[in-house]
């Protein structure tokens, strides 16, 4: 979610360095598939495991995203910024000196593939049918309003530590991550990738596909209110 990117800096128009969006589409791929098999694969083990006590089972998962999102962008963001989101793909766009438009549909089809991957995987290993309908309920003004805020607040903490080391922005990433599924009613899916991928599991982590698009419209509410703030950011760290 933060780290040099090519297409970075350059609005304006100037030759296609196929192999390096490569390279970005198939690390965004890679990345986003481990973060859903992180989250899934932790939720089933943690159903499995904690005989039926969803609050300790909501920590295991909890804990589990956010020390693999750690992992994750450390290891991924000197290939591709590791975003893992299209909302932190389409802020990036938005902000000055940042991403350049021609890559993004590399970025979302690469997200959109590998939370679907990632899914389909922690069934695999899990021995669950590769092909599920998640069945839980997350609808309702609690839940819309907490996907606003955690979204919001995603944003904030990315572009607020763009200054620190890798390693800091991962930390930072991954703990609000970690904290925003208890202080929020949704659990934070801040991320329409890894929302329409929780549709194809009938576990833990799934919700229904009926209410994939309120959650996304939220998550894009959030992108738009946190955007003046992440801009003006941006636009400082661009001064220094």
């Amino acid at each position: 979610m933060s780290g040099d990117r090519p297409g970075d800096s350059e609005k304006s128009e100037s030759p296609i360095d196929y192999a390096a969006f490569a390279l970005v589409g198939f690390s965004e791929l890679v990345a986003t598939a481990f973060l859903l098999i992180a989250v899934v694969g932790s939720g089933i083990a943690a159903d499995r495991l904690c005989a039926g006590n969803v609050g300790l089972a909501l920590f295991v998962n909890a804990v589990v995203t956010g020390a693999a999102l750690f992992a994750i962008i450390v290891a991924f963001a000197p290939l591709s910024g590791a975003h893992l989101n299209p909302v932190v793909t389409l802020a990036a766009v938005l902000c000055p000196d940042g991403l350049a438009w021609r890559i993004v549909p590399i970025y979302l089809v690469a997200q959109v593939t590998g939370a679907v991957l990632g899914v389909w995987i922690a069934h695999v290993m899990f021995g669950l049918p590769i092909l599920e309908i998640g069945t839980h309920v997350r609808t309702g003004t609690g839940p819309w309003v907490a996907e606003i805020v955690a979204t919001f607040g995603l944003l904030a903490v990315i572009w607020g530590s763009l200054d620190q080391p890798r390693h800091i922005t991962a930390a930072v990433v991954g703990a609000y991550i970690a904290g925003a599924y208890w202080f929020t009613s949704s659990t934070s899916f801040a991320n329409p990738a890894v929302t329409a991928a929780r549709a194809l599991t009938d576990t833990f982590a799934g919700i229904r596909p009926t209410d994939v698009s309120g959650f996304i419209v939220a998550q894009m509410i959030g992108l738009a209110l946190a955007l003046p703030l992440i801009r003006t950011r941006a636009r400082l760290a661009v001064g220094r």
